[in-house]
């Protein structure tokens, strides 16, 4: 028996999906009729054919869409939906190496990856509302963790097991079907900060991606704690939507105010870049005028001119992580919290001491 079929006590029970029985009972006719009528074979009259769509409708029936679904042997499918704006995926080398760490893993059992983007997590709530009624999918991988975050709560009403990659255990709802696997942003944003203070840097920005995510607000946290700890006034963090164009745009603003930093640091490699190439246009020379500091380290960091310093960790082992994480779930295994390996902060020639 799965851990889909038997829920751990204590564990809240999983909504009902609708079933041909339901509308039969719903619409006052056979299941041999509702049969016909949902796959369009004779047999019913159109005006049976009619009313038992719109029943099914009423009860948010859909079809399955996988043959294993049927048989009740699950989908053979996990989730994963992405809910930033799709211009920012175009060279993000992050969630390429975590989606083909995740890949390698469910390979090794015969499992698929159904991935979507979209806008934002409204309509992500409503895809694992769709996939869980069309038993798309047995589980999900869930990215970008929110405060305040909706999908924990749906999932578990939905019963759909899922690892949400990002959340620190202290963060974790007590949810027996979610699991999470994390890094610890404060930890690292402290190593950079500690780094750029034994340099010598007094003045230092953070060039971060979107507000409203969590991790997002545990590196602007932990910024302001070390600032404060070492006694730094003139530290400042700056949102953008982790684009090439937002990128710029921030380091321009930061570069022309009256006190403009003497590091920079960006929350992915993308950023930095945009970053780096602003500098050159201002004619500053990269590190003697600033210095740069890029959060993910990819071929893009190391083959800059100057080559980038950057937290490095292995991301396609984190993706295998968070996929063995989950396949121990839908094994039925209890949910569990597990911290990845701390990114190490890699100096390159992007930083030096600041000028005198």
């Amino acid at each position: 028996m799965s851990a889909m079929d038997s829920p751990e006590p204590g564990r809240r029970k999983p909504a009902r999906r609708p079933t041909m029985k339901d509308i039969a009972r719903r619409a006052g006719v056979s299941e041999s009729a509702v049969s016909f009528a949902l796959n369009d074979r004779p047999g019913v009259s159109e005006a049976t054919r009619d009313r038992v769509r719109r029943v099914a409708e009423q009860l948010g029936w859909r079809a399955s869409t996988a043959a294993r679904a049927l048989s009740g042997e699950g989908a053979a499918t996990v989730g994963l939906v992405l809910a930033r704006p799709a211009r920012t995926l175009e060279v993000e080398s992050f969630f390429l190496q975590l989606v083909s760490g995740i890949q390698e893993s469910l390979a090794q059992r015969h499992l698929g990856l159904l991935f979507q983007v979209v806008e934002g997590v409204e309509e992500e709530c409503a895809i694992y509302r769709r996939w869980w009624a069309e038993r798309r999918v047995d589980g999900l991988l869930v990215v970008d963790p929110r405060h305040d975050d909706p999908r924990p709560g749906l999932l578990d009403e939905l019963g759909l097991p899922a690892v949400v990659i990002g959340m620190p255990a202290a963060d974790s709802p007590s949810y027996p079907g979610i699991s999470t696997v994390w890094a610890d942003d404060a930890a690292a944003m402290a190593s950079i900060v500690g780094y750029l203070h034994g340099l010598g840097h007094r003045r230092i920005t953070h060039i971060s991606g979107l507000p409203g995510l969590a991790h997002t607000r545990r590196r602007v946290a932990s910024l302001q704690a070390e600032a404060a700890r070492l006694g730094l006034t003139e530290v400042t963090s700056v949102a953008t939507d982790y684009s090439e164009a937002e990128g710029a745009e921030a380091t321009r603003k930061v570069l022309g105010g009256p006190r403009p930093p003497t590091a920079i640091v960006y929350d992915n490699d993308i950023l930095a870049m945009a970053g780096l190439a602003v500098a050159v246009e201002s004619g500053l020379a990269v590190p003697r005028d600033l210095s740069l500091v890029a959060w993910d380290d990819s071929v893009l960091c190391r083959t800059a001119h100057p080559p980038l310093t950057a937290l490095v960790r292995d991301t396609a082992a984190y993706g295998r992580r968070a996929a063995d994480t989950l396949l121990h779930l839908l094994d039925g295994a209890p949910a569990t919290h597990v911290e990845d390996t701390l990114p190490t902060l890699t100096p390159r020639p992007s930083t030096s001491p600041p000028r005198p």
